[in-house]
């Protein structure tokens, strides 16, 4: 999967993992992306896509 959207560039976070004995070790959240042909400019395309654009309706999916 792609690392981040590229219609609303969500990319990759970082943060802790916290244990029960509050040891930190680090982790990255990735965002939900999809390789999908959605319609760039009349021409359908490949992008890689986030659920949340998918789903709001932020691109026009090329069937």
């Amino acid at each position: 999967m792609g690392k981040f959207c590229e219609v609303c560039h969500k990319g990759l976070m970082h943060g802790n993992n916290v244990s029960h004995s509050v040891r930190r070790t680090h982790r990255v959240w990735a965002p939900n992306t999809q390789r999908v042909r959605v319609l760039v400019g009349g021409t359908p395309k490949h992008l890689y896509v986030c659920t949340r654009c998918l789903r709001s309706g932020k691109v026009t999916r090329a069937l």
